[in-house]
């Protein structure tokens, strides 16, 4: 195994924008793997957060294995708005992932929109004075459900814990 070398303080802020800069890449492993490094110097820094949730939420393309993690990462955010803000990204994000792939896993996508909406939702209620990303959101996950009707009748199935994950 290899030790992992810590950033300086002083590094954080360009690690930061190189995070950002993969994300735009669409190098979700790598705008993780910095946004790691950054909390591992500064567990707290909450820019990195964002990042890692975001970066985690962008390979639910290819799998939703990060998504219990970044779940918890968005919990542990310091503002309440942003708690449930991102929150509501997560698992908008995981539903969107499982409409993509189709089959069973629409039925735990409406779920998943679902709690979106609520997040997005309570983080509305939240908003800062110009911000309403959270509608925003609201109105993206409320277009699906217009779009795709016959997903209201799939999300009143009731679901198994394991097509949950």
């Amino acid at each position: 195994m290899f030790e992992l070398r810590p950033l300086s303080h002083a590094a954080i802020p360009g690690a930061l924008a190189k995070a950002e800069r993969y994300r735009l890449l669409n190098e979700p492993e790598q705008s993780a793997s910095i946004c790691e490094d950054i909390l591992a110097t500064e567990p707290g820094n909450q820019a990195a957060r964002v990042g890692l949730i975001l970066a985690l939420t962008d390979g639910f393309r290819r799998s939703t294995q990060g998504a219990g993690r970044a779940a918890e990462l968005a919990a542990g955010l310091a503002a309440e708005y942003e708690r449930h803000y991102y929150g509501g990204l997560v698992a908008e994000r995981r539903a969107r992932a499982l409409l993509s792939h189709g089959g069973m896993g629409r039925g735990a996508a409406c779920q998943w929109l679902h709690q979106a909406m609520r997040d997005f939702d309570r983080a509305d209620a939240l908003h800062p004075e110009g911000n309403e990303d959270a509608r925003l959101r609201w109105n993206a996950c409320a277009r699906v459900f217009n779009v795709h009707p016959e997903l209201a009748t799939e999300a009143e199935q009731p679901l198994s814990a394991p097509m949950l994950e």
